[in-house]
């Protein structure tokens, strides 16, 4: 019998586990899947000379996880790459901003779109280069994040108070507004805010773009090199040289309580699995309160905000072999691992106003990847491993386009989106549509179906959106990996900090569960460690 039992092998439950065994807890972990890995997983499946990332391609938040720099994944075999520039954004005039390691780079880029916004842009980097230490440990901490969020209020304070609150939690159209005269640094901004699903007027969006944006400026958007699957592997190889077991094909269809205390699980097929500590959940909020939880074991108050639990929009994606590389026609957009396709502010708030419309968007705002640029291993010399994905709605009453897409997402459905994401990356690179050797579509139900977390396509388990965030995620009043069953915890990007590679969840559940475990004598030699640290005395 294992100390703990974990649903799911995604990149949250294996760095659960792997907390767990660093612990000495024996712990084994289920996977519904053929293999492990979520929604960090690569195959040969468009053609068999070409590596292609399933779901997740570029890691900044894996980067500057404390989470995963603590598990020193590179003893296990990651490796990581990066393209020689983060992030481009052309224009279909020719022009083009540019996200770049090197801060100059990044500025240059910017003072051609207009003067003074290289200067804006080094004064919103040295705000970050203050705040960030504290920023990112109050992210990837349990809330409320104490400690950390002290000091992140002092260093906020010094760095402009509420003035640079504000900042924070303004739309990113106003925040670009406010901070650069020209397109550029605004696109930058609003480009970034758009990897959640945060519109360019939805509040926060400013913040969440300016984090995203500086985090390409420190860390760049770093790929594990051979494949996104990279990741997993050297997650499963140090659990498993640490005695832990992960266990695929294993469907957990429901979460054993007894006497008020999650003390297991059963799978799909019958099998009983006990647990003599903990039950750890990497799985969707929704599926855990709502399918393996039986609502006799649930509050009436958390059921009825899980009626009003927001998803973060669908995805659609179109992975591709091509012939040579992408022709862009701004010649920086050939050097970045990331390319952003939307011609202009505007732009990206018609795609984002279409889907709340429930409209199918008639220019889709891309998210295009250069996995080849960024790593020379996904494919043959000279030519480009890609893909693009870009949001659509959940429900969909209407195509913006009129070429009648209906949200069946049958074969008809997909090839018409396909070929409306072609078109756009067509029209910031002429010529792209030849090169194409091979292309696989990931509509919204293949990716669902390949990682049930990924409801109908939603990439971050939960919106953004500052009304499910912190306290509120994953329903009011909570933020913490703690659920109403003592014994179990959830381990998944629907609770705080949310989404993103980075084991943050993961992690605060398995210390969560080692907290509730700890011996009273070990609690208050800790707390007796902690007074000496502070006074510098003996007690």
């Amino acid at each position: 019998m294992p100390d703990a039992v974990v649903i799911g092998a995604g990149p949250n439950g294996l760095v659960a586990a792997n907390v767990l065994a660093d612990a000495g807890w024996s712990v084994e972990v289920l996977e519904e899947q053929p293999e492990p890995g979520g929604a960090v997983r690569h195959d040969r499946g468009v053609d068999p000379g070409f590596v292609n990332d399933l779901f997740s391609s570029f890691y900044p938040l894996a980067a500057a996880s404390p989470v995963l720099a603590a598990l020193r994944l590179e003893d296990h075999g990651l490796r990581w790459s990066h393209a020689p520039s983060v992030l481009a954004h052309p224009l279909t005039d020719g022009r083009c901003a540019v996200l770049d390691r090197d801060v100059e780079i990044t500025a240059a880029s910017l003072e051609a779109f207009a003067p003074g916004d290289g200067a804006a842009w080094r004064r919103l980097h040295e705000v970050w280069q203050r705040l960030h230490p504290d920023l990112l440990g109050t992210l990837f901490t349990p809330f409320p994040p104490v400690r950390a969020g002290t000091r992140l209020a002092l260093r906020l304070r010094a760095a402009g108070g509420l003035r640079m609150a504000r900042s924070l939690v303004l739309p990113v159209r106003r925040l670009g507004e406010e901070e650069f005269r020209g397109q550029g640094g605004r696109l930058l901004l609003a480009g970034n805010a758009l990897h959640a699903d945060l519109a360019p007027e939805s509040a926060g969006s400013g913040g969440f773009g300016w984090l995203m944006a500086m985090l390409g400026q420190t860390y760049g958007f770093p790929v594990p090199v051979g494949g996104s699957g990279a990741l997993t592997q050297a997650l499963a190889r140090r659990l498993t040289a640490r005695g832990g077991r992960v266990r695929c094909r294993q469907r957990v269809e429901r979460i054993e309580v007894r006497d008020g205390r999650a003390v297991g699980v059963r799978t799909a097929v019958g099998d009983a699995v006990t647990a003599r500590r903990a039950v750890l959940a990497d799985v969707s909020v929704p599926a855990l309160y709502g399918e393996l939880l039986a609502a006799e074991h649930l509050p009436a108050q958390l059921l009825d905000d899980l009626r009003r639990f927001q998803w973060d929009f669908a995805t659609f994606k179109v992975d591709w072999a091509l012939d040579g590389p992408v022709p862009w026609q701004a010649e920086q957009a050939s050097r970045a691992g990331t390319v952003h396709l939307a011609d202009g502010m505007d732009e990206l708030t018609r795609f984002a106003a279409q889907i709340a419309m429930r409209q199918v968007p008639d220019r889709p705002f891309l998210l295009f990847g250069q996995m080849t640029t960024a790593d020379a291993t996904r494919s043959p010399l000279g030519t480009e491993s890609a893909w693009a994905y870009t949001h659509v709605p959940h429900e969909i009453g209407a195509d913006a386009a009129d070429e009648g897409i209906t949200g069946s997402w049958e074969t008809k459905d997909q090839e018409r989106m396909a070929d409306r994401v072609e078109r756009q990356v067509e029209r910031f690179a002429p010529g792209f549509r030849s090169l194409i050797r091979a292309r696989r579509i990931l509509a919204p139900p293949a990716l669902e179906a390949l990682d049930r977390n990924l409801s109908g396509g939603a990439l971050n388990g939960g919106t953004t959106a500052l009304h499910q965030q912190l306290l509120f995620r994953p329903v009011p009043g909570t933020g913490r990996p703690e659920t109403p069953v003592p014994g179990l915890y959830l381990a998944s990007a629907g609770a705080h900090p949310g989404g993103g590679v980075h084991g943050a969840p993961g992690a605060n559940a398995a210390r969560a569960a080692l907290h509730r475990h700890r011996p009273p004598g070990l609690a208050a030699a800790q707390r007796l460690l902690t007074r000496r640290d502070r006074t510098g005395t003996r007690h």
